[in-house]
């Protein structure tokens, strides 16, 4: 592969002095404990004091590299990953680096030099790989070069490797920490060169992430641990009924209870308690009495939500086409068997460990946010429109989240509220902090669908014609309508059956029409991980076992002979099958199913080995699940995404669901939304297989295979066939 020549702008890289005079390199330590918050300032400028050598890259003196990181560690491992990248072509000792957060303010300020802050769609490290080594590139030629002009020699006989600058002819050596200062006060190249893949050192090696040790001697800070000088905080209550609003309160009937400073009314359907700790606030706000005005959504039910989809599944309104290629209504006419079979995927929350949480301070000149977010940028917006004051007077300090899974993304209410709350108490950092149930019942929901298969075999047992129409939710439409399609399409519903793209159909099939009857309920959805690629992978492959089993032909045969022309999803199906012995009967009592997917730009394959006994008990035993996503950055890390994913997409298919009556969610808690416990979970085996040329995600693809590949091995097991999740009350009694 020819090493990769990349253009670089003056503009993107040159740090001048004006800039650091200006304040925006200031601030980048963040001020997490109230004892950091007070020493801001010297930190400040001991940051002013050392030079960066480019917008991704601090050397100190004693040639400690910190690496800025724009993209957000919520337990992905991101944080390392792009840490390596940098460090790759940065050639710097991996035994020095520490990494921190710039701010969106900063990057605002500096025209976006750090790009985007989102962290979501496994676009982490898949949408920022190019830039990051540039960046790193960038700083290790600035280095030589200045070695190199301090000796006085050319540039070309110099080489680095592990911070330590050589200079080949006499053997002279420097480290970057000597030199970094010079390094700073260079312009940047025009043009630097990448290396290519077979040179790497780092990317691709099984490093240990640099955010573990922190997490398990309790340094880490999370948004939930923050505290503040003079802070105070608030706990919240909106109306549980979507759509409904704010009536009354009695704030006379709680002012005088131990810590109350203040009872706010937060925009229209919401109010909070700010108290001296969390716990009186959330104490007196249990006790405040509270009208609400339901609205017209107090009628909603997931009973009346099933109607509406029932009719989307035979409906011609509002009907878009996703997919199509050849004649399937006269395919599955002409068919020798038709397979007919409706699913049905459940609202579902994200359920964060760490619940919704930010902490603001406003002032009539400023406004400042701590918070675990996503999307620094989108909580920066956020911030600015509820504080009513310019973007550029405002910023969001990053924390490493306990959860995100989607929903500290795209959705921003609990910043909004945060500085909403602190707004009414200028000058006062207030923490806000959802409970649980509110969490529960104030979420952005994994969209609920049905979805209506027919498939045609011929005389032989091939598919001839497949026919899906999926009833449901956009998430688009609510969330994003700008991103809508033509005629209101939303394509990401459509996630797993594309023609071409990251999300296409792993299969070819002769005769294919796939729909979206677009029903959207009151209830908000969202994006959860892996989104819509969750329920139509079970859709997808579980269906195409139940067409196999009606041709009578093995699953994996039948699997191959539709993906002759995807070769990569039968590599990683074959991959699966052969490590989890499919030729060979499995032990007694123990029953095998299989998926694959093409999804986030990763191929993706599972096969699942149960067991369920003559009470129905299940038991899922093994998971071998293989995944190529291109170039594999830490291959250690996309290991634990995996086995992370599993654990996830297994606690949505075993008891994840939430049900709606009186316009409310009905789950509040982990009592009744539990998650899959340590004794439940299967031993996972992953098979990772880069075949390069090409940039996949981790975080969201392995989630999609593990509930189809279980479901089929189910069906083995005991002859029935469930569509209908989460599996919690199914009676599993072999038929």
């Amino acid at each position: 592969m020819k090493k990769e020549r990349i253009n670089v702008s003056r503009r993107e890289f040159l740090i001048r002095s004006s800039t650091m005079g200006s304040g925006f390199a200031l601030g980048l330590y963040l001020p997490l404990a109230s004892t950091e918050l007070m020493a801001a300032e010297g930190a400040a400028a001991k940051a002013a004091a050392i030079p960066e050598v480019n917008a991704w890259v601090v050397i100190k003196p004693d040639d400690t590299v910190v690496i800025r990181i724009a993209r957000s560690e919520m337990g992905q491992g991101t944080l390392t990953g792009l840490a390596q990248m940098v460090a790759e072509e940065l050639e710097c000792d991996w035994s020095r680096v520490t990494t921190e957060y710039p701010t969106p303010g900063q990057n605002l300020a500096r025209d976006r030099v750090w790009r985007s802050f989102s962290t979501g769609g496994s676009q982490g490290i898949r949408g920022s790989h190019l830039y990051v080594r540039k960046g790193g590139a960038v700083a290790r030629h600035m280095l030589i070069e200045a070695a190199a002009e301090h000796w006085d020699v050319p540039m070309a006989e110099c080489q680095a490797a592990n911070s330590v600058i050589t200079h080949v002819p006499s053997g002279r050596t420097t480290t970057y920490g000597k030199v970094a200062a010079a390094a700073a006060e260079l312009f940047p190249p025009e043009q630097v060169e990448l290396k290519d893949p077979k040179d790497w050192k780092l990317i691709g090696k099984p490093v240990k992430r640099l955010d573990t040790v922190d997490k398990l001697n309790g340094k880490q800070i999370f948004g939930a641990d923050l505290t503040l000088p003079g802070m105070l905080n608030a706990a919240i209550k909106a109306c549980p009924v979507f759509g409904g609003k704010l009536k009354t309160f009695d704030a006379n009937k709680i002012n005088k209870m131990p810590g109350v400073r203040k009872v706010v009314r937060v925009e229209d359907d919401a109010v909070a308690v700010v108290a001296e700790t969390w716990w009186q606030a959330k104490t007196a706000l249990d006790a405040l009495p509270i009208t609400w005005d339901e609205g017209p959504n107090a009628k909603v039910s997931t009973a009346s939500i099933d109607q509406m989809l029932d009719e989307g599944l035979t409906s011609k309104d509002r009907v878009f086409v996703g997919n199509e290629n050849g004649d399937v209504t006269k395919a599955l006419k002409g068919a020798t068997t038709t397979v007919e079979a409706t699913y049905r995927y459940p609202y579902q929350n994200h359920a964060t460990m760490e619940p919704m949480n930010a902490t603001a301070r406003w002032t009539q000149e400023r406004c400042e946010v701590w918070c675990p977010t996503q999307n620094g940028e989108a909580s920066l917006e956020a911030a600015a429109e509820a504080a009513g004051l310019p973007i550029s007077k405002c910023d969001v300090y990053k924390i490493h989240l306990g959860g995100g899974f989607g929903r500290r993304g795209a959705f921003q209410d609990y910043v909004k509220q945060a500085v909403a709350i602190a707004k009414q108490l200028p000058g006062t950092p207030v923490k806000l902090l959802w409970t649980r149930e509110e969490d529960m019942t104030h979420g952005h929901y994994h969209p609920i669908t049905k979805c209506k298969l027919v498939g045609g075999l011929d005389d032989k047992g091939n598919l001839t014609g497949l026919y899906v129409r999926i009833s449901g939710q956009s998430i688009l439409a609510s969330v994003r309508p700008q991103w809508l399609g033509k005629n209101g399409i939303d394509m990401i519903t459509f996630q797993g059956f594309h023609a071409d793209g990251d999300h296409a159909i792993s299969y070819s099939v002769p005769n294919l029409l796939v729909e979206h009857a677009m029903r959207n309920p009151p209830v908000p959805p969202g994006f959860w991980r892996g989104v819509n690629i969750n329920q139509n992978a079970i859709y997808m492959e579980c269906f195409v076992d139940e067409l196999a089993h009606a041709a009578g032909k093995d699953p994996l045969e039948f699997r191959r002979t539709l993906m002759a022309n995807h070769p990569k999803s039968l590599a990683v199906l074959n991959a699966v099958a052969e490590k989890a012995g499919w030729s060979k009967p499995a032990a007694k009592g123990v029953h095998r199913g299989l998926a694959v997917v093409k999804t986030f730009g990763s191929y993706v394959a599972a096969c699942a080995e149960v067991s369920v006994d003559a009470n129905g008990k299940l038991t899922i035993q093994r998971i071998v699940a293989a995944t190529d996503p291109g170039y594999a950055v830490n291959p250690q890390q996309i290991e634990a995404q995996v086995e992370g994913s599993f654990v996830y997409g297994l606690s949505a298919l075993l008891y994840g669901e939430c049900t709606i009556k009186g316009g409310a969610v009905e789950q509040t808690n982990f009592h009744d939304y539990p998650s899959m416990l340590i004794k439940e979970m299967p031993k996972v085996e992953v098979i990772v297989m880069p075949s390069g040329g090409f940039w996949g995600g981790i975080g969201e693809p392995t989630i999609a295979v593990a509930a189809p590949a279980v479901l089929n091995a189910i069906f083995t097991a005991t002859g029935k066939r469930i569509r209908q999740f989460p599996l919690k009350g199914t009676d599993l009694r072999p038929a």
